[in-house]
């Protein structure tokens, strides 16, 4: 499953530099599939939804910061572990109950996401 931030965090930064798939935005940012990873144009992401991965997107938080679930990958063909939730100092980064993939999806999702 995708990892999620929770409203307790506190917005210090640890994390965003720790993501491989630059899944994760500061409050109010908009977000693109396209976002350093191999993606452009039209593109169908591996839940099956059309997008444009050049467009941009509305934020998801205007508070905290937010994970984009489609880009999460729980770092998966990177890291043993999330980075995010291993760094985080209050440990707001959390599995997303919503969002549940197995590995074999999360690492399909990296392949889709970066070509490798």
């Amino acid at each position: 499953m995708a990892i999620k931030i929770t409203d307790e965090c506190i917005n210090c930064d640890a994390c965003v530099s720790e993501c491989p798939n630059h899944a994760i935005y500061e409050p109010d940012d908009e977000w693109s599939l396209s976002d350093e990873t191999s993606l452009n144009g039209d593109v169908t992401t591996p839940a099956g939804v059309a997008m444009d991965a050049d467009e941009s997107q509305e934020p998801i938080s205007d508070e905290f910061y937010f994970i984009v679930t489609e880009k999460c990958t729980e770092c998966k063909g990177f890291h043993d572990e999330p980075q995010c939730a291993s760094v985080c100092p209050v440990d707001c980064c959390i599995l997303d109950e919503d969002n549940e993939e197995s590995e074999d999806e999360l690492l399909a999702k990296k392949t889709w996401l970066h070509g490798e």
